[in-house]
């Protein structure tokens, strides 16, 4: 399988993460509750990004304004992974939930 054309998904928010967990000992990194909300409303924003070029490459290739098949099946598959990924992060966030509110004090 040719993974070539998935390279583009990289997202901002794996590349913040990365930047801010760097072992650099003069600079502190936030782990606070507020960082993790940042990072995960980051992540819904760029799904829905993806979804909404899908959604505009669908209208074009519709209209007849774009011919590149090719075009369309990858925006259509970048919206679908960040999708998946997105269901699957949230999906062990409520079990990560659920798993705490189970805890005896």
């Amino acid at each position: 399988m040719d993974v070539s054309s998935m390279i583009n998904i990289s997202s901002d928010y794996l590349t913040q993460y990365g930047i801010n967990n760097r072992t650099d000992s003069s600079k502190e990194t936030d782990k606070s509750f507020g960082s993790v909300l940042d990072t995960a409303l980051n992540m819904i924003r760029e799904t829905n990004d993806y979804q909404n070029a899908a959604e505009s490459a669908e209208i074009q290739f519709a209209l007849g304004e774009a011919t590149s098949t090719h075009e369309l099946a990858v925006a259509q598959q970048k919206a679908n992974i960040a999708l998946q990924y997105t269901v699957a992060v949230r999906d062990k966030v409520i079990d990560a939930y659920k798993e705490i509110m189970n805890m005896s004090i």
